[in-house]
């Protein structure tokens, strides 16, 4: 039995019948890592005490004690995600010996329930990536080919779960850093509806967009995580409870509801078999008594221009604390360096110290905001995403859910995507749900030459229990 490879579930039943310990599952995820980490790269760091807890936990169940709903499960965690006295890089080299102070409230969350976090994993630094490219710590590869991207900028948890290095793995999607690696991966990429789950710990890029959430193996597994980790946070101001009540579609009984199919969405550049394979689910779901309506979301043409404004003006805002003195580390090394001022300073530590995409987002952002530009782009951005927003909305009036593909393509190549713009295309169909505030989920439907590939649906806010619901009858179907 390759204990790495179950699912939460699986590994709970086996754990709470005795077939194995914590202590075996923990140290068979570990022995995995040490043996192929190396090729894939998906950890910045690992939590030297894992094993000591699988232990700790195996003393509960000999002892008969009641058990958390995680117990002894191995979570990979972004390295955006602050976990007490561990490294939390973000990726990027300003940052690579900052350790962090506290736990993010989904840490601690998960640690109540039992869960192990076995380690840090590798991300497009400061998340500013769609590759996994970007990482100030090289690349992590796809496990279904090492000579392709993982997608980003959540690549290394995506990596992680892929390749058995943990059984789920928490990311965080500004534009799709969580569904698009899901999809290059082969797994279950959840976007929780924006505010639902808190963001206090996680380190900002891009504050209106920012939201955690898990990528795992199939997705039963992304709605355990998701409902130990949402909820209403006081450390966090944007963060909410649900008042929706749960709804309660028996299947396969679903003649009531209604799935909508935007017309943009199914565009010039989508790969042709992506398009057929989510025809056949489309077909097949229709069969079972789901109403199929083609939509229009007439705005969705501007929606990646929307974002690269909006995004890195925040990025401009909420990088400018980083400058080797009260956050991050100093990159003057030689005492007979040419710092002649507090400028000099600045200029030298944040040059050294952030990679080239944060420094290209870092200066739109910032040009995006000046003086005699902020009208004619950031504000007139922002009036845009609100019709972005109501397009969603009138959307919403004619139908409960909303199929579009994941990605254009299946993944690239490393070092394929040179030039920014065809990098930020890979975008193209996740970045309308962050602009929105919508949850979103990306679930694997086959493969294109060997390739995974996802199918994205989107629901109101708030009805993640309806996206999980319509995810797991088409996860039977596949």
């Amino acid at each position: 039995m390759r204990l790495n490879q179950l699912t939460i579930k699986e590994a709970r039943e086996g754990i709470l019948n005795k077939k194995f310990s914590c202590f075996e599952l923990v140290k068979n995820c570990l022995d995995e890592i040490k043996k192929r980490d190396k090729e894939i790269n998906a950890f910045i760091s690992l939590n030297e005490k894992a094993i000591e807890e699988a232990k700790e936990i195996d003393k509960k169940i000999m002892a008969n004690e009641k058990l958390g709903e995680l117990d002894g499960i191995p979570i990979a965690v972004k390295d955006n995600i602050l976990f007490e006295n561990l490294k939390c890089t973000a990726g990027s080299r300003i940052l690579e010996d900052y350790i962090a102070p506290y736990n993010a409230t989904v840490i601690e969350k998960l640690k109540k329930t039992g869960a192990i976090i076995i380690g840090k994993t590798n991300m497009d630094e400061f998340a500013m990536g769609s590759s996994g490219e970007y990482s100030a710590f090289g690349p992590s590869k796809n496990p279904y080919d090492l000579s392709r991207v993982t997608g980003g900028s959540s690549s290394g948890s995506a990596a992680a779960v892929a390749a058995g290095f943990a059984l789920v793995a928490l990311g965080s999607d500004t534009g799709g850093s969580v569904r698009q690696p899901a999809a290059f991966c082969g797994l279950v990429g959840l976007k929780p509806t924006y505010g639902s789950v808190s963001r206090y710990g996680l380190i900002a890029m891009a504050s209106s967009l920012d939201q955690i959430g898990p990528i795992t193996k199939n997705v039963e597994d992304a709605e355990i995580i998701f409902n130990v980790i949402k909820g209403k946070d006081e450390l966090d101001s944007t963060s909410v409870e649900s008042k929706l009540p749960i709804t309660n579609y028996q299947l396969p009984n679903l003649k009531n509801l209604r799935i909508g199919l935007p017309k943009e969405y199914f565009i010039k550049g989508l790969d042709e078999e992506i398009e057929e394979r989510i025809d056949e689910i489309v077909k097949k779901i229709e069969k079972l008594g789901v109403k199929i309506e083609k939509i229009s979301l007439p705005h969705t043409d501007y929606a990646l221009a929307v974002y690269y404004i909006i995004m890195p003006s925040e990025v401009s805002a909420n990088l400018a604390r980083y400058d080797g003195i009260r956050y991050g580390t100093s990159r003057i090394k030689n005492q007979k360096s040419k710092v002649k001022s507090l400028l000099d300073l600045y200029l030298e530590n944040r040059t050294k110290g952030f990679g080239d995409e944060v420094k290209r987002r870092i200066m739109l952002g910032t040009y995006s905001l000046s003086t005699g530009y902020y009208e004619a782009y950031y504000l007139k951005a922002q009036k845009v995403r609100n019709l972005i927003k109501k397009d969603f909305l009138e959307a919403f009036e004619k139908v409960d859910l909303i199929i579009t593909p994941t990605t254009p393509t299946p993944a690239f190549k490393i070092g394929e995507k040179q030039d920014p713009l065809s990098m930020y295309l890979s975008d193209i169909f996740t970045v309308s749900v962050n602009l929105a505030g919508l949850p979103a989920i990306s679930i694997p439907i086959g493969k294109v030459n060997n390739l995974p590939i996802g199918l994205q649906i989107i629901g109101k806010p708030f009805e993640e229990d309806k996206i999980f619901k319509l995810s797991k009858i088409i996860e039977e179907l596949r």
